[in-house]
Order: C-alpha cells, then sequence, then structure tokens
C-alpha cells in the first residue's frame, strides 16, 4: 500500500521540531508499503500543501499526526483544534484513502476528538504495533477489532479498543530514518531529537507523559542511544534535545548512557527535562562530561502546598537542594514554573515567583496554566480566563526587573527577532541558555509587592 505521512505542526518558536513520533512508525513500517513524508511546518498555506501533495501521491492510507493540542511553544494562548480540522478537509478533498489519526496531542483525549476531527481511525499511545497492524487488516480486509488502542465508528458512535497488555520493547524497535526530514530543521535550527526511555512512573497531576506512553519504564540500551547520536552529525545536527519525559530517573540508566557517550567523546551538545527527585553530583558530572548544556526542570511551583497537589513526589527544599548540586558543577538549570494550576489563587502565584527570586536558577520559564479539555469546553475557558488574566497583570507589570526569565505568553524573551539575533550569532539549542549574554541584570523588587 501506499501511505502518506503526514506531519501537521507548524510550531517554529523557539525551535522547529523534527516529526521523531512520525518518523519511528514509518520506521515500523514493513518495507513493502510505501511511505511517504509529507511535512507542512514550513509551508505558507499547509492545507493547500497537503491537498496538492496528495494529489500527486494518489496514497491508498494517509496517516495525520497530531503533536499538540494547545499551543506547544509554552505560549499557551490557544489551540490547534480548528488548524487540524481544516487539514482533515483537505485530506477529504483530495483522496478517498481511509484517514488515520494519531500522535500524542491525540492520545490525550482520543475518543473527543474523534467525534470532533472525525478521522475513520485513530490510534492512541504507541503506534509502532498497531498501525502496521491497521494496514495489514486494511489491506486483506480483515477485522480490526483485535488492534490495540484503535478507535474508529460503529453505527456512528465512536468504538475503542482496549489497549495493548504490554508495551513495546525499546530495543526491538528500528531507528527513525533522519534522511526523510526535511533539511531547513538542521540548516535553520540545527537541532535534533533524542529518546533513551518511554514511560513515566510519576504521577505529576496534570501531567499527559503516562497518558501517552504509560507507566512503564522501558529503557533503551545505552549502546543503541549512543549509536543514534553518532548518526546525528551526518543529518547535520548541532545540538540534541532528549525527549524523556525526565532523563534523570532512573539515575542509573542515565549514568550509563551518559558513560557511553563519554566513552564514544560525544562531540555535539545536548539538553534534556530534568527532575529534582534522582539527582546527585556524580550525575551532574558524569551529564557535563557526556556533553550536556543544560538541564530543564519541571519544578512548576514555589510552595508546597501546590507541589502537594499537584503530585510532584518533591517539595522546595528538593528543588534548592537541586539547585544547589547543579550551580556547584557548573551545569546550567532552567526551572519552568506553572502559574495558575486547579486549585491555585492568586496569593499562590505571588508566593512562587517570591520563590523564584530566592532560587535565582540559571533562567526560568513562566508558563500560565492551560487545561486541554478547553480546547472543546468554552465554557471552562471563560472559567479559567480571569485568573490568567490576573497573572498576567502581574507578570506585564514586573517584566523588566527579571531580564533572564522568559515570559512566552507575553512575549517575553520569547520572539522571533530574538531567537533569529541568537542564530545568528551562532546559537544553538534551547536559546534560554542564551538569554544572559543579552540580558544584564537589572535591580529586582518582588513581584508579591503589587499585593
Amino acid at each position: 500500500m501506499k501511505v502518506a505521512f503526514v506531519s501537521g505542526n507548524r510550531e517554529q518558536l523557539p525551535d522547529a521540531v523534527i516529526p521523531l513520533g512520525l518518523l519511528s512508525v514509518m520506521a515500523a513500517t514493513p518495507e513493502r508499503h510505501e511511505s511517504n513524508l509529507v511535512d507542512l511546518c514550513f509551508e505558507e498555506e499547509p492545507d493547500r500543501a497537503l491537498a496538492r501533495r496528495l494529489g500527486q501521491l494518489a496514497p491508498d492510507v494517509v496517516a495525520l499526526g497530531m503533536r499538540n493540542i494547545q499551543s506547544g511553544d509554552y505560549s499557551g494562548v490557544g489551540h490547534s483544534l480548528d488548524y487540524y480540522r481544516g487539514l482533515v478537509a483537505a485530506v477529504r478533498g483530495a483522496t478517498d484513502a481511509p484517514l488515520i489519526l494519531g500522535g500524542a496531542g491525540f492520545s490525550v483525549m482520543p475518543a473527543k476528538l474523534m467525534r470532533h476531527l472525525e478521522p475513520d481511525y485513530g490510534i492512541s499511545g504507541e503506534g509502532e504495533r498497531a498501525f502496521p497492524a491497521l494496514l495489514e487488516a486494511l489491506e486483506s480486509g480483515a477485522g480490526v477489532e483485535a488492534i490495540a488502542s484503535l478507535h474508529r465508528f460503529v453505527d456512528g458512535e465512536v468504538t475503542s479498543n482496549p489497549p495493548q497488555r504490554d508495551f513495546l520493547d525499546m530495543n526491538s524497535l528500528a531507528p527513525p530514518d533522519r534522511a526523510r526530514v526535511d533539511p531547513r530543521y538542521y540548516e535553520r535550527y540545527g537541532i535534533d531529537s533524542i529518546q533513551t526511555k518511554r514511560g513515566c512512573p510519576l504521577r505529576c497531576d496534570y501531567c499527559t507523559y503516562p497518558i501517552i506512553e504509560g507507566r512503564v519504564g522501558r529503557t533503551r540500551d545505552p549502546l543503541r542511544v549512543a549509536d543514534e547520536v553518532e548518526s546525528l552529525a551526518e543529518h547535520g545536527a548541532r545540538h540534541f534535545f532528549v525527549v524523556d519525559s525526565v532523563f534523570n530517573l532512573p539515575k542509573t540508566h542515565a549514568k550509563q548512557v551518559c558513560r557511553e557517550l563519554v566513552a564514544r567523546r560525544n562531540p555535539i551538545p545536548w539538553t534534556c527535562y530534568a527532575n529534582p527527585l534522582g539527582f546527585d553530583p556524580e550525575l551532574a558530572e558524569l551529564m557535563i562530561a557526556a556533553g550536556c548544556a543544560g538541564m530543564e526542570v519541571g519544578s512548576d511551583a514555589g510552595t508546597d502546598e501546590v507541589l502537594l497537589r499537584l503530585r510532584k513526589g518533591f517539595d522546595t527544599a528538593r528543588i534548592r537542594e537541586f539547585r544547589a548540586i547543579s550551580q556547584a558543577a557548573g551545569l546550567p538549570d532552567c526551572h519552568t514554573f506553572i502559574l495558575g494550576t486547579p486549585g491555585e489563587k492568586l496569593d499562590d502565584v505571588l508566593r512562587t515567583l517570591d520563590f523564584i527570586v530566592d532560587l535565582d536558577p540559571f533562567s526560568v520559564i513562566i508558563m500560565v496554566w492551560t487545561d486541554d479539555a478547553e480546547a472543546l469546553d468554552p465554557q471552562l475557558a471563560r472559567e479559567r480566563a480571569a485568573l490568567r488574566d490576573a497573572i498576567f497583570t502581574v507578570l506585564d507589570e514586573h517584566k523588566d526587573e527579571f531580564p533572564w526569565w522568559s515570559i512566552p505568553a507575553i512575549g517575553v524573551n520569547y520572539d522571533p527577532k530574538l531567537f533569529e539575533l541568537l542564530r545568528k550569532r551562532g546559537c544553538s539549542g534551547p536559546l534560554w541558555q542564551h538569554i544572559r549574554q543579552l540580558r544584564p541584570p537589572a535591580r529586582r523588587r518582588r513581584p508579591s509587592a503589587t499585593r
């Protein structure tokens, strides 16, 4: 069968992200099928580009990857559902081939998105086994009832097959074929992605990683990880990001990966997501030796009460300990905080801002909470808007006092002109790492002064 794999993601702030998930499903698709990548990232008119490309390909199946529901650039100011409705319409206008929807965004609430977007089929969670099985069924006319995590319409109603009982062995999967990647990802941004494990055993209240990947941790052989890293330079990567939910859990595996990268004398700098749990001076030193240029740390809140409500598993003392270890090792730490999560009041937000000032990490990314369900529930969106507006007012009043913070929703250290300037200076990788060279320190007063 001829398959058109469509990457719908077009976000380029702060960097365009290669469609690693879609490439992984393509790599798992048997070679007897003809696989074609249609990447819409750099298209000015994606609907028309998609219709034109499908007209040229005349595919037997269209597989559309949905990376995010909300804006995936940290801004939290909109959702992508109208955009994906347009892509579905473009597919329907160009071909009668069955449309299969999948990806991380779809996996967050598959039944609702089936009803909203109306593809022929949907696959949630890992697609490397389910997608080839669906192709086989479509080709042979066999039933699809046994395909795990498959969603479809039966008599006008969404029917969802149970998830698979066992997760995929990460070491059995073929690596993504980066020869298929649009060279503009490397030419303009120079950044690639690597996955060293799947599954997250943590129980953070809001997080979608366990929904998408499950809670059972499955690690890759460090040798295979290092092999894939070595191949990145061949395609022009100047930096890579470890897209695991958190790189440093389990700590033993993180150390093994670092030791293998050290043994290979890895020349490519990298960054990762990290957690205040499972971090010690030995790991910090190993990460630096392996080429790590920084960590994005999901600290999320600056009060123990909110951290407990979010079920983060650590308290503010542990965040401070993490900061001390990374600072002593010289490993840049960028802490992300989410303001206005369910149950928070404005006073909780102000206390978190006070905590960030005291913590004074290398960099900070401030996000304001938006629930994925708001994309389909206007009433919920209205209810949440009042607190968001109050938070934005506080942040805007104090934005000049914290020159190294990034606040995407109001454009602080987060705009195309700034990123273009940094890239012209030869900067690569997550750009929070380079803001300090542009922004002098400022005299600070605590955000709580607005009370």
